[in-house]
């Protein structure tokens, strides 16, 4: 499911893709015709192609959904029923990725889908440059963005983060990365489930569990 009036979204994961598993397949969702038109001069079939489809995806049966920048069009109260259709269609052992991102890919944020629901949420930085994590906060997804208040799960891991990045300030003269990484393992030590490790972190990645962060 795409977030561009061209389909650069679906080439580039094509290609991406491609670099670790050339068999892969990736199929374009569009609900306008219009842009499914227009995107078909870019297919190449079978490894790239478009339909127009939405949450019911074509009555495809995918093994991963990328609904980058999807759901922010809509009201907060529709997410749980696009999440079961997102569910319902994907292949046994299946992944939707729910979440919005920037138009230049420099913040992002998601929620891992799986057939049982919601299970993890991830946010990712560039760490150059980066003043402070809690800038995602502008890029959560549809089912947080409003969430993200005192008394919120969401609003706690983003100042105990911004905490932990200010606490790390010292580190800065070794770059953002070390930094980031000091204020995860922080973040971690304190008791929030933090998954994963360093080698995520320095990539400006934290995962927790959904339930860390669902609303209250």
């Amino acid at each position: 499911m795409g977030d561009h009036q061209s389909p650069v979204t679906a080439l580039e994961l094509r290609s991406r893709l491609a670099t670790v598993r050339p068999d892969v397949r990736v199929v374009g969702l569009e609900i306008d015709p219009a842009r499914v038109l227009a995107a078909a001069p870019a297919a190449d079939p079978p490894w790239l192609t478009f339909r127009r489809g939405g949450f019911e995806l074509a009555g495809l049966r995918p093994t991963i959904v990328r609904a980058m920048n999807v759901l922010r069009q809509y009201d907060e109260s529709e997410v749980p029923a696009a999440w079961e259709r997102l569910q319902e269609r994907l292949a046994p052992g299946g992944l939707a990725l729910d979440g919005t991102c920037d138009e230049i890919g420099r913040i992002a944020s998601w929620v891992d889908v799986e057939a049982g629901g919601p299970c993890r949420f991830t946010i990712a930085l560039r760490l150059q440059g980066l003043a402070a994590p809690s800038i995602v906060a502008e890029r959560l997804p549809k089912a947080l963005i409003h969430r993200n208040v005192p008394g919120e799960r969401i609003h706690d891991l983003l100042h105990a983060l911004d905490e932990a990045w200010a606490r790390a300030s010292p580190l800065s003269v070794y770059g953002p990365v070390q930094r980031f990484v000091a204020a995860v393992e922080s973040l971690r030590a304190s008791g929030t489930p933090v998954e994963g490790g360093p080698k995520r972190w320095r990539l400006g990645e934290l995962t927790v569990p959904w339930s860390s962060v669902a609303p209250g």
